[in-house]
């Protein structure tokens, strides 16, 4: 059986991070029914690990992050229910990996197309190598983007958004970082110093307080602004409840005051 994700972790210092790679390249990394089962199946097993810091997400090889979802398997789609069904795995990976307690990097090489920018959208950042392409070409299928191309206008607002799903047509990951889809893009040969430059800064930071931190926004997603606000307040509230916040602000405090005196 081929084996579509393939899932290795490292342990550092201040704990785990885990790199999801899919693993298609001859097919520029496209996501088959199959490969969306492994690839929910992964993240859901990720979300157990306590000691789990962040996630990078990445394709095999060097064409392509994903370039979508398989389309020789969604040409043989043979009914509206076949479809759905189809459609609802895509949606499943996004969840899998907004549903992952801690923060997931998405790291863009090559192509970055269709269900692959709706999974990228999913994630918490996304650092992009200059050679990236991404787009939204569905329309020239003859089909609307849907699911998680819902995230997109919060991402780049409303008029890119429909540019980008009614042309269907490629942007460069320069343009992508103008219009706030990526967080940085780097050269190619420098991607991966980019990303372990991102990881080291999630690392540094408290994890419980990480973690209470993606859970919050994404409650805020859905929230009106004063409800939004509340839940902040209950997230700070529940913080205290916990040894985690006075024991790093002890810290801060303790290097500050050796930072002052050490002039």
């Amino acid at each position: 059986m081929i084996s579509y994700v393939q899932v290795r972790t490292e342990k550092r210092q201040r704990g785990r991070i885990a790199f999801v790679t899919v693993d298609n390249a001859a097919k520029l990394n496209s996501l088959t029914g199959e490969a969306m089962d492994a690839f929910a199946h992964a993240f859901r097993e990720l979300a157990a690990d306590e000691g789990l810091r962040c996630a990078v997400l990445t394709g095999a090889g060097e064409r392509a992050f994903i370039g979508g979802a398989n389309i020789d398997e969604m040409a043989q789609l043979a009914s509206p229910a076949a479809a759905r069904a189809f459609i609802e795995k895509v949606h499943g990976c996004c969840q899998a990996i907004r549903d992952l307690p801690v923060p997931v990097i998405a790291r863009i090489d090559g192509y970055c197309l269709g269900a692959g920018l709706e999974i990228a959208a999913a994630c918490d950042l996304r650092v992009a190598s200059a050679r990236a392409v991404l787009g939204m070409p569905e329309v020239k299928l003859g089909l609307p983007s849907v699911v998680e191309a819902a995230l997109l206008p919060a991402l780049v607002g409303w008029g890119r958004a429909r540019w980008m799903l009614m042309t269907g047509e490629t942007f460069t990951a320069h343009d992508a970082q103008r219009w706030g889809l990526v967080e940085a893009v780097y050269p190619a040969e420098e991607l991966d110093l980019g990303i372990e430059t991102l990881a080291t800064s999630l690392l540094d930071a408290e994890p419980r307080a990480v973690r209470a931190q993606k859970a919050l926004m994404r409650r805020w997603e859905e929230l009106p602004m004063s409800a939004a606000i509340e839940a902040g307040a209950d997230a700070f509230e529940e913080t205290y409840r916990s040894e985690a916040p006075r024991r790093a602000m002890a810290a801060f405090l303790a290097e500050r005051k050796a930072a002052k005196s050490g002039r």
